[in-house]
C-alpha cells in the first residue's frame, strides 16, 4: 500500500470518529524535514493550524531530497523544506507551486568542547578545512536532507571532504547524526532547531555560528495538482497561506527552546 493512502486512511479514521456524521475535517499531507519534526516545531504549530482552520496536516519527516521525491510522485499536498536551489528546480520543472519563505535559522558547526582541530570561530570554510588538514573525525548526514546538501556544499568551498574513516556518512536524521557525533567526539554541521532540542551532547558545543554563509531559510510549496489531480490543493494552499499570515507568523515567533526562539518568521506582509 502507497505510504499516501496509509496515512489519508488512518488519519480519515482518526478524525472522523470525532467528527459529525459526514463532515470529517479534511486531512492533508506534509512532505517535510527531520528538523522540523524533531525540533518540535509542529507539535507547537499543527495544533494552532487545525484549531484556526479544521485542517488535519499528517507529517512525513525525511530529508529534504526524499520530500521533494514524495512529493514528485503525488504522495504528498504539501513541502515545508530547506534546500531552495532544489525548491526553486522543483517549481521549476512543474511539480510544485509557488514557494513561500515562511522561516529562516541556522546551520551550527559542533564538536568536541577541546576542538583538537582549532574549527572555532566565525568562518564555516576555514573550520572545515582545518578539520580536513588534522583527519579528525567528522559525521556527515549522507542523507540528501537540506543539511546534508549544505555540507556538501560547504565543503566544496573548502577543497573537498576528507577521504577515509575521518569522514563518516550515517545516511540518518539530525538526531541520529548528533548521537554518532556525540559518542565519537566528532565534529558535524547541524541545523539550529535540531541542536537546541538535543539533549544527548555529551561533549559536544557549538564552535562555528555567524557566518552569513550558515543562513537556512525554510520554504513552503503546494504541490500542483495539474500534475496530480488528487492533490488536496485547496487544503494545502491554506496551510501555506496561514504558515505566511500574521497569525502564522505570530506562531513560529512564539516556538522556543530553552526561553530561546529556534526560527525567525520572515513572511513577507506578516
Amino acid at each position: 500500500m502507497r505510504r499516501r493512502a496509509w496515512l489519508r486512511g488512518a488519519g480519515a479514521a482518526l478524525l472522523t470518529a470525532a467528527a459529525p456524521a459526514g463532515a470529517a475535517p479534511p486531512v492533508i499531507v506534509l512532505a517535510s524535514t527531520t528538523s522540523t519534526e524533531q525540533s518540535g516545531l509542529f507539535a507547537h504549530l499543527l495544533p494552532r493550524f487545525r484549531q484556526a482552520t479544521g485542517i488535519e496536516v499528517r507529517v512525513v519527516a525525511v530529508g529534504t531530497g526524499q520530500a521533494l521525491d514524495i512529493a514528485r510522485r503525488g504522495d504528498a499536498d504539501a513541502l515545508l523544506v530547506h534546500d531552495q536551489a532544489a525548491e526553486e528546480a522543483f517549481v521549476a520543472e512543474g511539480h510544485g507551486l509557488r514557494r513561500v519563505e515562511v522561516m529562516v535559522n541556522d546551520f551550527v558547526l559542533v564538536g568536541p568542547r577541546a576542538d583538537p582541530a582549532g574549527a572555532r570561530g566565525g568562518d564555516i570554510v576555514a573550520a572545515l578545512r582545518r578539520i580536513a588538514a588534522v583527519a579528525a573525525p567528522f559525521v556527515s548526514r549522507g542523507d540528501r536532507s537540506g543539511t546534508h546538501l549544505a555540507e556538501r556544499r560547504f565543503w566544496a568551498l573548502a577543497g573537498g571532504a576528507p577521504s577515509g574513516r575521518a569522514y563518516r556518512e550515517c545516511g540518518c536524521g539530525m538526531g541520529q547524526a548528533l548521537n554518532v557525533a556525540a559518542a565519537l567526539g566528532a565534529y558535524t554541521l547541524a541545523d539550529r532547531a535540531t541542536w537546541a532540542s538535543f539533549r544527548n551532547r555529551a561533549d559536544l558545543a557549538v564552535l562555528v555560528q555567524g557566518d552569513a554563509r550558515l543562513r537556512n531559510p525554510y520554504a513552503a510549496i503546494v504541490v500542483n495538482p495539474r500534475r496530480h489531480p488528487h492533490v488536496r490543493a485547496e487544503a494545502a494552499q491554506r496551510f501555506v497561506d496561514w504558515l505566511a499570515s500574521a497569525e502564522g507568523q505570530a506562531a513560529i515567533a512564539s516556538f522556543r527552546r530553552d526561553g530561546q526562539p529556534v526560527f525567525q518568521p520572515v513572511a513577507a506582509g506578516r
